[in-house]
């Protein structure tokens, strides 16, 4: 399996395969490389609607210039239990922080979330972050700030008086959970509208569809979320069965709040 950088003839073929509906794991099929390289490739530069392959190139070659002027990472990546490879944790969790951000979360944010959540403790204190994500105390706590303020994490002080930082069972089910508030009080507002423009009118027709939409969407999202919760909770005694892997178009739905940056 070849090794280094995505070639611009590479990134070529990456952006034909997402022309032509591929999925990830059959444009890395095609080129030979690992899924998580294509998938981080993509989300990376432009996530699946907007990869261009000479856009990618020039960005990946200018963070590449960028990156020879900065303190370079920790050559070797910390030792992992349970036999996991070291290297492929650190690809896994650059990916998964790359989706999380594809969502619509800030980039530090996501870090300290991947960082977070691929854990077996799920949980780490700001100084175990400064030093994995090898960046500055300030940085943490923002991110912490701001995942505190959407529910993703909660804190706890330890024995030794630390405050940790800790991502529970229930992270998931309370950030479905407020998409679907969010898209509730949106549902709100356009109705507030279709009196102010005219019933009947195109715009009020407009606005009301939108809230028929939203709100089928949001109610359908939060009894998932209600049915699906005990899953969260469980622990399988044999590996998952695996699922078919998702259209390159397809996106985690979660809405996070501009305000809370």
């Amino acid at each position: 399996m070849p090794g280094g950088r995505l070639t611009q003839q590479e990134r070529r073929q990456i952006a034909l395969g997402m022309a032509d509906g591929l999925a990830y794991a059959e444009i890395a099929r095609r080129l030979d490389r690992p899924t998580s390289t294509i998938t981080r490739e993509v989300m990376r530069n432009g996530g699946p609607a907007g990869y261009r392959a000479d856009l990618a190139h020039r960005a990946t070659e200018h963070r590449a210039h960028r990156r020879k002027k900065t303190a370079p990472r920790s050559a070797e990546a910390p030792p992992q239990p349970h036999g996991r490879g070291a290297e492929a944790v650190r690809e896994f969790e650059e990916v998964f922080t790359t989706v999380m951000m594809a969502s619509g979360m800030p980039t530090m944010m996501a870090r300290v979330m991947a960082c977070l959540t691929l854990t077996d403790s799920g949980s780490l204190t700001a100084a175990d972050l400064v030093q994995r994500l090898e960046v500055s105390p300030a940085s943490v706590s923002k991110a912490i700030a701001f995942l505190d303020s959407q529910g993703m994490v909660r804190r706890e002080r330890d024995e030794r008086r630390r405050e940790r930082y800790i991502v529970d069972d229930d992270i998931w089910y309370r950030a479905m959970m407020a998409s679907a508030q969010s898209n509730a009080q949106l549902v709100a507002t356009a109705r507030q509208g279709v009196p102010i423009l005219g019933p009947g009118t195109p715009a009020a027709t407009r606005l009301e569809n939108v809230a028929r939409f939203l709100d089928f969407v949001s109610e359908s999202l939060a009894r998932a979320a209600e049915q699906a919760r005990d899953i969260l909770h469980t622990t399988p005694r044999t590996p998952p069965t695996p699922r078919p892997e998702p259209h390159p178009s397809a996106t985690l739905m979660l809405n996070f709040s501009p305000e809370a940056i």
